[in-house]
Order: structure tokens, then C-alpha cells, then sequence
């Protein structure tokens, strides 16, 4: 079993989900954990993916959003190609690979939208299995951190979605 984790993060708190989520896989799995900045345009050779983002601005982030953030908001890092622009680039697989898909959001004030939801729309065009249900992983405020127990809640979300599509043992 190989595995691909793609992330984008601004803070820290979408890597520290993605490689929680990585280091489940890698119980059973060989896994490649990368921003999107050196996300392989081919996921061909991988029999399944995760990818996961901030929201901003009710879906995945844009080259705007990002420059608003560190701005307005002093994001310490600013993705010169996010998950939007990824997937927007990103080669249809030749077999249906199943995908697991999340996002993080500020927990208060809780606003509509999701960049998990948006992401998983666009996977499931470019022809990936996407069956399993998409999560949310809260921030404090833009910055973070994680509220207590998130990073927990991502490890068990992933050994359940792996269980459900048959991934590991």
C-alpha cells in the first residue's frame, strides 16, 4: 500500500493534521507526506490520497486569501500554489484511487463553507473514489492552535476511513 498526504498551510495546523493523519497510515502503509507547493502533478503509482486545507472565504483558499492572511492576519507562511490551484493541475488517474478529504477552520465564529467540501467536489470530477465523508479540524482564531483533541480526533477519523476502504490490516 502506498499513500500520498498533500496539505496546504499557512499556520502550521493543516500540516500537523496532515502528518497526524500520515503517521496513522504509516502503521500500515508506505506514505509520502507533502505541502502543495511539492505535490507530484500524477498520483499514479499511489493506491490512495489525502489532501487537506484552511477555509478561507467559505471554500479552499486563493492566491488572494493567502495574501490577505499574511497581511491582515501575519500567516508566517504563504503557499505559492495551494490545493485549488493543485487540483486545478492535478492528472486524472488512470484507476479510481480512493480519496480522504479535510480542512481547518477557525472554531468561532463558526462560518458556512468548507475547502474539504470543495476539494472532494473537484476530486470526485477528476475520477477519484470519494465515499468517505469529508472533516473539519477547528483553530483558535486564524492563528491556532488546534483546539484540545483535535490531532487526536484526526488519528482516529484516518484508522477509521483506512478501515472502511480496507487500507491496512
Amino acid at each position: 500500500m502506498r499513500a500520498l498526504v498533500v496539505y496546504e498551510s499557512l499556520w502550521g495546523n493543516t500540516e500537523k493534521v496532515a502528518r497526524t493523519i500520515g503517521a496513522q497510515l504509516a502503521i500500515d502503509a508506505d506514505v509520502d507526506v507533502t505541502d502543495s507547493d511539492a505535490a507530484p502533478l500524477s498520483v499514479d503509482g499511489y493506491d490512495l490520497l489525502v489532501v487537506g486545507g484552511p477555509t478561507h472565504a467559505f471554500s479552499m483558499t486563493r492566491a488572494a486569501t493567502r495574501a490577505e492572511a499574511v497581511k491582515s492576519h501575519s500567516a508566517p507562511h504563504e503557499p505559492d500554489r495551494g490545493i485549488r490551484e493543485w487540483l486545478n493541475q492535478l492528472e486524472r488517474p488512470k484507476a479510481e484511487i480512493p480519496v480522504i478529504v479535510f480542512d481547518t477552520r477557525v472554531d468561532k465564529p463558526r462560518v458556512p463553507g468548507s475547502a474539504a467540501k470543495a476539494a472532494k467536489h473537484e476530486l470526485h470530477s477528476l475520477g477519484f473514489d470519494t465515499s468517505v465523508k469529508q472533516r473539519t479540524f477547528r483553530v483558535h482564531g486564524y492563528e491556532g492552535p488546534l483546539l484540545d483533541g483535535e490531532l487526536d480526533r484526526a488519528a482516529e477519523w484516518a484508522g477509521d476511513s483506512f478501515a472502511r476502504l480496507g487500507v491496512g490490516s
